[in-house]
């Protein structure tokens, strides 16, 4: 296991924007003294007067001494040129995501700092690889990825080219952690690990919209209030920038040679062209405008509830939201398997509620016969969920609605109806993240226990992706995405291998 830098050895910094200065008050908060560069005259020491400005806005939060925080502000130096960051032993480039701007600044790097100097890129898109190639020490060259904000956010993706010596990205796994950071190693591939396995959280919802399944305020209400994500994909895609994130996606696309799991959406780019790109601009899927009116999601009005129901064969996941109806004073009783739903099924009287396996209402309805079929999408959690969305087939009686519904609410949850689309909306969602996930750890970009770490810690997801399909069972996701795959008749949808595997074995994902 290899050491931390030690907090006498100096850090040089090129590029001070958000993301540069970040990464130097992190380091000079470690005890490091920090070179901070920038093309841009004056750009550095602008940078320097503001850090020294949080330092002590951090010192009258209570969150850093007064001491710590002068010695900090103190430690980071705006310097002209790589020849004043001779001494440095390590190199953090943080500057416009050009390969050809990059290798020029490293070259120049090369030139002044030691030998056992380590260079490192936080690129979020391009390959370390070829980053290295053509650099006289190609093994001193890896990936040190921060997420924005690099003082609040804690992953550092640490990247390996295939040149890159193990000793080097230890050392910078070890120094991310000495900063406080949670670092977690990954290969050098599109998007690294939380970049590509995150592809499917806006891909899908904006496939959901393009199908009009339901409005962008309905989805992210479903994903946040159901899938316990912090924000929805609409209101986190405005957050981001539609230029930003759209430009991620296009640039895995392309690096994966059109790999249709993850194609840019239409809607996205028109978007962009428009300039609505979101908070920054004051309008993207919402209108973030002084004194808009927030969205609202669609909810269905108050129906009458069932007294019973009955739970035919093995609840799996539905098991906690059966005990929700139950202390609401739902009688429920157990029956056995019915021969029309093999994975189980409750029965409310006019309706039959049963949890979507990746196929259309209207497909399982005519599979079974039951035209009084609803589907239910997945909840992280259906004892805590404060949403959940249901579709139904167009032939679908209208008090087989209402009966589901009502149920749904009498047990607390507010319901949203979708129109009828392959898997909903939480499951369609987690059954790709899971899928994307198995993959990159069958390629052996990550491990699966960093895998999760990185999307949980990266993106704020309530859960790791391996380990969320475990809970859930790979045998489920499986069938899920086959059913996708079969409905879609697109490659997007295929069975990772991985998961497959699982599947067939009885496997665990998150190993």
């Amino acid at each position: 296991m290899a050491d931390s830098l030690p907090p006498a050895a100096m850090v040089a910094v090129v590029g001070a924007g958000a993301m540069g200065a970040g990464i130097a008050q992190v380091a000079a908060q470690a005890g490091h003294r920090v070179m901070l560069l920038d093309s841009r005259p004056g750009a550095a020491a602008d940078a320097v007067r503001r850090l020294a400005a949080t330092f002590d806005a951090l010192a009258a939060k209570g969150r850093m001494g007064e001491d710590d925080a002068h010695a900090a502000a103190g430690r980071v130096v705006a310097v002209d040129a790589p020849a004043d960051c001779v001494g440095a032993s390590l190199v953090v480039e943080a500057i416009v995501e050009d390969l050809a701007v990059k290798r020029e600044l490293f070259a120049a790097f090369e030139a002044v700092v030691a030998d056992d100097a380590i260079l490192a890129s936080n690129t979020s898109s391009l390959s370390i690889t070829a980053l290295a190639a053509g650099m006289k020490r190609p093994d001193r060259i890896a990936g040190m990825h921060f997420f924005n904000p690099a003082p609040l956010m804690p992953l550092v993706e640490v990247v390996r080219g295939l040149a890159t010596e193990p000793l080097v990205a230890d050392t910078l796994f070890a120094t991310a952690a000495a900063w406080g950071k949670t670092p977690v190693h990954a290969a050098s591939t599109p998007g690294f690990i939380v970049n590509r396995c995150a592809r499917p959280f806006y891909g899908e919802a904006l496939r959901l919209l393009a199908e009009r399944a339901a409005d962008p305020a309905t989805i992210d209400a479903v994903m946040r209030e159901a899938g316990g994500f912090r924000m929805g994909p609409f209101e986190l895609m405005d957050l981001i920038g539609h230029d930003v994130n759209y430009a991620v996606t296009r640039s895995v696309w392309e690096a994966t040679f059109h790999d249709p799991r993850y194609a840019p959406s239409g809607i996205q780019r028109e978007l962009v062209a428009a300039g609505r790109l979101g908070r920054k601009s004051g309008r993207g899927f919402y209108d973030h405008s002084p004194g808009a009116a927030p969205a609202v999601a669609a909810t269905a009005p108050p129906e009458s509830a069932a007294t019973r129901v009955a739970i035919h064969g093995e609840p799996g996941p539905l098991k906690p939201l059966l005990a929700r109806m139950a202390a609401a004073g739902t009688v429920v009783q157990k029956r056995p398997m019915h021969s029309l739903f093999p994975d189980g099924a409750i029965d409310a009287g006019a309706a039959w509620i049963v949890l979507t396996d990746g196929r259309t209402a209207s497909a399982r309805a005519a599979a079974t016969g039951a035209a009084n079929l609803v589907l239910l999408d997945l909840a992280l959690d259906y004892s805590t969920a404060k949403r959940i969305a249901v579709s139904a087939a167009d032939n679908c009686p209208a008090q087989a609605v209402a009966t589901a519904t009502g149920v749904l609410q009498h047990a607390g949850l507010a319901v949203s109806r979708f129109d009828d689309v392959a898997g909903l909306a939480v499951m369609r969602t987690v059954a790709m993240l899971v899928n994307e996930a198995a993959d990159a750890a069958m390629q052996g970009i990550a491990t699966p226990s960093d895998i999760d770490l990185a999307m949980q810690k990266g993106v704020n997801y309530p859960r790791g992706p391996l380990a969320w399909g475990d809970a859930v069972g790979a045998a489920r996701i499986g069938a899920t995405m086959a059913n996708l795959a079969a409905h879609y008749g697109e490659d997007r949808y295929r069975v990772s291998p991985r998961l497959a595997r699982a599947a067939q074995t009885g496997g665990r994902l998150a190993g």
